[in-house]
């Protein structure tokens, strides 16, 4: 994630450096393409958009079709959002995005469709003695996951912090068991952190394979939380994990140093 907030702070300040001016979702899509064409990784829209076009106070809604956003309000202070590190870094041998791609493009076609976005899980199982197992499950994990994204939107909307939690730790073992993202020591620090006082729900965050897991908490539960996560993840893998409490901040900006 940082690395796409680098990529999008170096845009404007090109912008910057020349009056000119760029529409942010076109920024972000212009480093899209970069990724796409000189680093040979075909990744989502996600990250570079959030990075340019985020509102400080809001989580973001991504129409991944048509680009428009939603700027969805976080800012209740009796709520506080965890980043945990696993010290696990996220590595790739090079396959696992395309693999996904793939086996999601054939579900479409078989279902006659698009894109996931466009189907149901009626028409999923309407197709299943076409698929493979695990074209299945990964076809299974994208509606699901839509679903999950529109009905959190609602629940932020509405503070049912309760069922954003729900929504979280669902999506955790879709992507765990339907998309095969995580890794076990992932899957420790969600469950532990789902057993804590306090917390409403937690998940992978990022593209997988390691890296961190994010956790919706009450504030006053907050350090405890990142104590009890450091203390039992060092003494089951040797390893101490980094943790900080974050709030939604804004995007890739001018800042006026005088």
């Amino acid at each position: 994630m940082l690395l796409y907030l680098a990529q999008m702070s170096s845009a404007v300040f090109i912008e910057e450096l020349c009056n000119k001016k760029v529409e942010k979702e076109t920024r972000a899509m212009w480093g899209q393409k970069c990724e796409h064409t000189f680093v040979g990784l075909m990744c989502g829209i996600m990250d570079q958009m959030i990075s340019s076009k985020a509102t400080l106070g809001h989580a973001l809604l991504i129409d991944c079709r048509s680009m428009e956003c939603e700027e969805v309000p976080l800012t209740d202070a009796g709520v506080s959002i965890v980043v945990c590190y696993s010290n696990v870094k996220h590595t790739l041998t090079g396959s696992e995005y395309p693999d996904r791609v793939r086996q999601c493009q054939a579900v479409a076609s078989a279902i006659g469709v698009k894109a996931l976005r466009d189907a149901t899980m009626v028409l999923l199982d309407g197709v299943k003695d076409k698929l493979s197992d695990v074209e299945y499950r990964r076809g299974r994990h994208v509606i699901t996951e839509d679903n999950r994204v529109l009905e959190c939107k609602d629940a932020l909307i509405s503070k049912d912090y309760a069922k954003v939690g729900t929504l979280m730790t669902a999506s955790h073992a879709s992507l765990r068991d339907d998309y095969e993202v995580s890794i076990p020591e992932i899957d420790f620090l969600v469950g532990l952190a789902n057993s804590f006082p306090g917390v409403f729900g937690s998940r992978i965050t990022g593209g997988g394979f390691g890296g961190c897991t994010v956790t919706l908490v009450k504030t006053e539960n907050a350090n405890a939380l990142m104590e009890k996560m450091s203390q039992d993840y060092d003494a089951k893998f040797g390893v101490k994990v980094s943790s900080f409490i974050t709030t939604p901040g804004s995007g890739a900006h001018p800042v006026n140093m005088f």
